[in-house]
């Protein structure tokens, strides 16, 4: 069911679909809550999925608080119109960094959570560089010329060489971005802590799945994390970027069918 919810006054949208314990599934930068697609009709008889358009993306209008803590407080306010009072935040790219914020400020509303593609570092002051550079382009091309541009870059190679048409898929959704909205974006991220002590004092299980391949989020990074809570679920997908929903499709539901059932 499509729903929106006003807040300052501004409307944003999000759909609830099916039955069970709540799960929030959380989009990346640059994306749409279709992301998700694949595994809401996976994952939809067995639980009831809540997926936010978060503010700036598709129809959702931009909000007062753009900050990564500003969307965590959107999640929050979602799940009180739903009258939900516990649940599992699942969040992918900067969507994971929305998700360590609600994390932090909302531990008990949470009986788990997973970084899909994310990470609980800071921005290193290279990867600031690159966003700053990213916002001079967007500025000067507009938001669609930069996310044709990007995109492609979030793909593993065997995708890119083997399935180019999920890559075109993926870019054609993506015409009705603001260059406001990617360039918000782009300074909630660069603004936002270093979170890993969330992983650390965490009381619930985290779920962590990574690319080999995935050049925005490193492997690496998720590996050093990955250790840090008390109880830890970890998938890596061999065959995928920075995109493994699309990517590996069926291992990423298995992967998160399973750390579902087991919270």
């Amino acid at each position: 069911m499509k729903k929106q919810i006003a807040i300052q006054q501004n409307l944003l949208r999000y759909e609830v679909v099916g039955n069970g314990k709540p799960v929030v599934l959380i989009h990346g930068f640059g994306e749409n809550s279709d992301i998700w697609n694949n595994q809401v009709g996976f994952l939809k008889d067995s639980y009831q999925l809540i997926i936010p358009e978060l503010p700036g993306s598709s129809q959702s209008d931009l909000i007062d608080d753009m900050s990564i803590e500003g969307m965590a407080g959107v999640i929050k306010q979602i799940l009180d119109q739903e009258r939900i009072e516990k649940c599992t935040l699942i969040g992918h790219s900067m969507g994971g960094y929305i998700t360590l914020a609600f994390a932090e400020k909302y531990p008990e509303l949470l009986n788990g959570f997973g970084l899909f593609h994310s990470t609980a570092y800071a921005d290193s002051e290279e990867k600031k560089t690159t966003r700053k550079k990213g916002i001079a382009f967007i500025e000067q091309h507009g938001a669609f010329e930069f996310l044709k541009t990007a995109t492609p870059n979030l793909f593993s190679a065997r995708t890119k060489d083997e399935r180019p048409e999920l890559i075109d898929r993926q870019i054609g959704g993506l015409s009705n971005f603001l260059p406001s909205s990617l360039v918000s974006y782009y300074q909630a991220m660069m603004q936002r802590p270093d979170r890993t002590n969330i992983l650390k004092t965490s009381a619930v299980p985290v779920l962590f799945i990574m690319g080999e391949d995935d050049n925005a989020v490193p492997i690496k990074d998720v590996l050093e994390q990955c250790h840090l809570p008390g109880k830890s679920y970890i998938h890596v997908l061999n065959y995928s970027g920075h995109m493994g929903m699309l990517e590996e499709a069926d291992k990423s539901n298995k992967a998160m069918v399973y750390f579902l059932a087991e919270i």
